[in-house]
């Protein structure tokens, strides 16, 4: 026969594993990463390219 205690926590267990409405928030936080991990790349790759780009004509200019 469960106690008291078990048949709480089985209640809860229960109730939170039927509710969906933190579901959302997960996702939410999960295409919030997708788009930093893609928005981070970007910036890294033409800020490289762009750093190189800079560079030379910073070069251009002083030999002139």
């Amino acid at each position: 026969m469960p106690s008291a205690v078990e048949e709480i926590v089985r209640s809860l267990v229960s109730k939170f594993w039927k509710d969906d409405r933190g579901q959302d928030i997960a996702e939410y936080a999960v295409m919030l990463a997708v788009i930093l991990v893609i928005v981070i790349g970007t910036i890294r790759l033409i800020g490289t390219s762009a750093n190189t780009v800079f560079s030379s004509v910073n070069s251009s200019l002083q030999t002139q």
